[in-house]
């Protein structure tokens, strides 16, 4: 039997190519507070085959050694240049196109600190109209205040930027509100909307390759979202492998518009299907997309 194979723009891709992986982390990683089953062996698979990986996640609420120390808490050890959060890559986005942007945020410390740390200028909440652009990611602390003072800001002309749009966020309780709610109040209120800078859009692709220094052929996206990770996949031309731990289910997944390359149940499989691979052994079969 052939190693799994799928399509992707006219390339054949097969999990024995895969030396670079872009992976989300709520939702496959863990939900909540509670990480998912066979986390640490899932990196020690990823460290023990040379897989090289960058762990990109739309969330906005926390800084990337705030994640180095999450891992290290599961039980699973990763370097601070391994991850590349929704804020990070808006500050670098930013610092790129706007250097002397007069910004204000609504969201957590995890936005405000990469933003300030990449040189940019961060408002105080007193001095909201004076911004040059308004940066949202998500607030678990949201006011009605600050979506008046953001509003106000964008109908004066401010640029409207959003970390990420997720609509939703895999929680231990279950499915709650995530930044995409935030984003439409203000664009329902402004009649803006706003410009994203995380996935689906390529730049947080473009900034994981360039870090691991990969390209198509060789690397792929791991994600649990179809809206956002597998469609930030393709949209760089990467092929996808979605999990089924978090957002999107299998039969979304095999009959909707959005179809990654490859389903799995969850990481541990992730891991088995590249040992196998590398072991030159069947794996996973890839799913058939209608042209």
């Amino acid at each position: 039997m052939a190693r799994p194979s799928a399509i992707v723009r006219n390339r054949m891709i097969r999990f024995n190519d895969i030396r670079n992986l872009i992976i989300d982390m709520d939702g496959v990683l863990w939900r909540g507070e509670q990480p998912l089953p066979r986390l640490p062996e899932f990196f020690d698979t990823l460290r023990e085959l040379g897989v090289r990986f960058v762990l990109a996640t739309n969330n906005a609420s926390r800084t990337g050694s705030q994640y180095v120390q999450r891992l290290l808490r599961f039980g699973a050890a990763v370097n601070e240049d391994e991850v590349l959060t929704s804020p990070q890559a808006t500050a670098a986005w930013l610092a790129a196109n706007a250097p002397q942007a007069r910004i204000f945020t609504i969201g957590e410390p995890g936005l405000t600190s990469e933003l300030a740390r990449a040189g940019l200028t961060v408002l105080p909440p007193e001095d909201a109209q004076q911004a040059t652009h308004v940066v949202v990611g998500i607030d678990r602390g949201m006011n009605y205040g600050k979506l008046v003072e953001a509003c106000l800001a964008i109908r004066a002309g401010a640029v409207f930027i959003g970390t990420n749009p997720d609509v939703t966020f895999p929680s231990e309780r279950g499915i709650v509100p995530g930044n995409g709610a935030t984003l439409a109040a203000l664009e329902v209120s402004t009649g803006v909307k706003p410009i994203i800078v995380g996935k689906p859009q390529p730049e947080m692709m473009a900034q994981a390759l360039n870090r691991m220094g990969g390209d198509a052929s060789n690397t792929a996206v791991l994600g649990d979202r179809l809206d956002t990770d597998i469609l930030a996949g393709q949209n760089a031309g990467l092929p996808t492998i979605l999990v089924l731990t978090g957002v999107s289910g299998r039969a979304e997944a095999e009959a909707g518009p959005i179809r990654p390359d490859f389903i799995l149940n969850d990481i541990g499989e992730v891991a088995d299907a590249l040992r196998a691979a590398r072991a030159g052994k069947a794996g996973v079969t890839p799913q058939e997309k209608s042209s």
